[in-house]
């Protein structure tokens, strides 16, 4: 049977992405706090890949290390998965978040989502403005358009509170330093990361835990997708719009099919339809705890998220060291 036959079932697949999501973070567990990146993500990109093999899907990678002459596994347009199921979009980070997994800094994660074919923006690997809330409030309560100290006036106004009582999440970059200014300008707060905007994004959908009300900033469009997978299932707005240093990059936009350069895009037109979402904590956060190890075993929890039913669970797995892959 054809994959564009088979449907698209959130349900079966969604306890399959678990387990990828946590095979990529056992198998980074041992890197966490050694110094190298690049050897945290190889192993991540390893396990995920390997688990992703194992499952009946006719899979392509649309989100993922990069083009095909920069990623030798998981590069975008890579076919994964069995061959035996649907047709589906994988949005992937084996590892948000290597150099804070190499200098064991919070907020790392193995993040993955996953949806019917065609379902993702096949967003090229260029910069992409970013700006989220959590759900609850108008739809266009804050955009791109505004500026810094207009989003933070307009939130507050519309949580019914003051902007010295709203904080918000920005990557710290030199880019950054006027947003920075004006936001403080404003009187709200700013909690800055060094990295994993993924988990950034994600901070907004749960600000009565994390205390994070709105990111805004510059950062990865393929991150930007996968955020928005996340808040098409955790709730929340998120608008991207793509930004382009020079003709390479504005070629990598054309080459994924994209011809309208100063378009906006809204959480659901970057994820078109249904998801499931899985992402695993490695060093801990606001939002996961971090891999447990102890003698001879070995803990970790993961969110797993469906878009369909807005269900949220957070799973604990624990196994022996070391993990099977069939696990």
């Amino acid at each position: 049977m054809s994959a564009a036959k088979i449907d698209f079932n959130d349900r079966l697949l969604s306890l399959g992405l678990a387990r990828v999501a946590e095979q990529a973070a056992l198998a980074s567990a041992s890197l966490v706090g050694r110094g190298d990146e690049k050897a945290a993500d190889q192993a991540a990109v390893n396990a995920m890949r390997e688990q992703l093999n194992l499952l009946d899907i006719e899979g392509v990678v649309v989100i993922g290390e990069g083009e095909r002459d920069e990623a030798p596994m998981l590069y975008i347009g890579e076919e994964v998965g069995t061959g035996n199921g649907p047709g589906v979009d994988i949005a992937l980070d084996p590892l948000e978040g290597t150099t804070l997994t190499a200098k064991d800094m919070p907020n790392a994660l193995t993040v993955i989502a996953m949806g019917p074919r065609g379902s993702m923006l096949h967003a090229p690997d260029v910069y992409m403005d970013k700006l989220a809330v959590g759900p609850g409030y108008p739809e266009g309560v804050v955009n791109l358009d505004m500026s810094p100290r207009e989003r933070v006036e307009a939130l507050a106004k519309a949580k019914g509170c003051e902007p010295a009582d709203i904080t918000v999440c920005i990557l710290e970059r030199p880019r950054h330093e006027a947003m920075i200014a004006e936001v403080r300008d404003t009187g709200a707060s700013i909690r800055l990361i060094t990295d994993g905007d993924v988990a950034g994004v994600m901070h907004c959908a749960e600000s009565e835990v994390t205390g994070i009300d709105m990111y805004m900033g510059q950062g990865g469009a393929p991150e930007g997708v996968l955020a928005a997978a996340a808040l098409k299932c955790m709730g929340g707005q998120i608008f991207g719009r793509l930004l382009f240093r020079n003709d390479d990059e504005r070629g990598r936009a054309a080459k994924a099919g994209i011809t309208d350069l100063d378009r906006v895009y809204a959480r659901d037109e970057m994820v078109t339809a249904d998801v499931i979402f899985a992402a695993t904590g490695v060093t801990g956060g606001s939002l996961l705890p971090r891999i447990k190890r102890e003698p001879g075993w070995v803990e970790t929890t993961t969110l797993l998220m469906r878009s369909k039913t807005g269900s949220v669970r957070r799973m604990s797995y624990r196994t022996p060291m070391w993990p099977h892959t069939d696990a």
